[in-house]
């Protein structure tokens, strides 16, 4: 068995425009006073991060790690969340989603997605130049607006949409291939990968490609009322990212698991701080552990009541105490008396 290594902590909901927030230096200095020891850069904030220079620049990327190696930190992974979103768009979202992207190819959908495929590109590159095995990312949705069967789907529409899914991310898990890295979908709703069944027909989509692996965050599945353990009995093997998210779902007369169109605070199902929520992370670190996951315990702060500031101080604490040491023998070693064939098959009547 292999430990889970942490605390370390995804940068996209504290980057700002006010110190030490604007920087990666400064937001490197604030993440280490937290102890912190590795950090997941959004790789789409310029604050913070020049993709395409990363790509090409092996000495930028040395020059990132000094700069956080100074703080007692490392990159953990680079993220490409927004970016994965529009590899793949309905027409329904195109507004919603268009300030991902940049300015250049909003209001044109296909200039648009052949930006968002050479961004994952550049990605590849940029964490094979940090030395990077594993990349997070969404998976973008086609069919997300039929997720609920009314009026009744048309026979074929979900194998299309994911057929479609699959063309465009077939060269993308490629070109991490080359360079051999783990493209890690997360695991959620407004994806068309959200669940074990979607990850599945994906995978069967791009033929058990070896990259297709799975950002794990349990708190998707508490606000879907999926069963987070069983998951990783499940699909352990392809897991190869984790983010510690806390959520609960607590279902009224009035919301259940669509929400009712309400604001977070309102919904049944809500995202929370670390230990404040339903996931049960005592299991969650020992099926992890069980399973041989070495990667980083990632912090992702996103709480509907609590100050994202106080969410990471006590997150830092939470995950160092959730960490386990593996244990190099096993508890009753003391009363082993050695091994003996010939007593083996006494024992056994032979």
């Amino acid at each position: 068995m292999r430990s889970i290594r942490g605390p370390a902590i995804f940068l996209a909901q504290f980057a700002g425009d006010a110190p030490p927030f604007d920087s990666l230096d400064g937001i490197a200095g604030w993440a280490a006073s937290l102890g912190f020891k590795g950090v997941q850069i959004p790789s789409w904030d310029a604050r913070l991060f020049d993709l395409a220079r990363a790509a090409e620049s092996r000495a930028y990327c040395e020059d990132v790690q000094a700069l956080l190696a100074k703080h007692g930190l490392v990159v953990t992974e680079l993220s490409t969340h927004l970016q994965g979103q529009l590899v793949a768009v309905h027409p329904a979202y195109d507004a919603a989603f268009d300030g991902f992207a940049a300015p250049a190819v909003r209001g044109n959908p296909k200039a648009r997605q052949a930006w968002a495929v050479e961004q994952m590109r550049l990605a590849a590159r940029a964490s094979r130049n940090l030395s990077l095995t594993a990349h997070a990312t969404f998976s973008g949705a086609l069919a997300w607006p039929y997720v609920y069967p009314w009026p009744q789907r048309p026979p074929g529409l979900i194998a299309t949409a994911f057929a479609e899914l699959a063309a465009r991310w077939r060269p993308i898990l490629d070109a991490f291939d080359e360079v051999g890295v783990d493209v890690c979908y997360e695991i959620h709703p407004g994806e068309d990968l959200h669940d074990g069944a979607t990850f599945e027909m994906f995978l069967d989509a791009v033929g058990g490609h070896p990259r297709a692996s799975i950002l794990y965050d349990p708190s998707h599945f508490v606000l879907q009322a999926l069963d987070h353990l069983a998951f990783i009995d499940l699909y352990h093997p392809r897991i190869r990212m984790f983010h510690v998210k806390d959520a609960e779902f607590r279902p009224t007369g009035r919301v259940g698991v669509y929400g009712g169109y309400q604001p977070w605070v309102d919904r049944a199902g809500r995202f929370r701080s670390l230990g404040d929520g339903q996931v049960e992370f005592g299991a969650v670190f020992s099926k992890l552990t069980q399973y041989g996951f070495d990667g980083w315990a990632v912090l992702e702060w996103e709480c509907c009541l609590k100050h994202p500031e106080d969410g990471a101080r006590e997150g830092a604490e939470f995950i160092r105490r959730h960490l386990i040491r593996v244990t190099e023998k096993a508890f009753d070693d003391f009363a082993a008396s050695g091994t003996d064939e010939a007593a083996n098959r006494r024992m056994l009547g032979l």
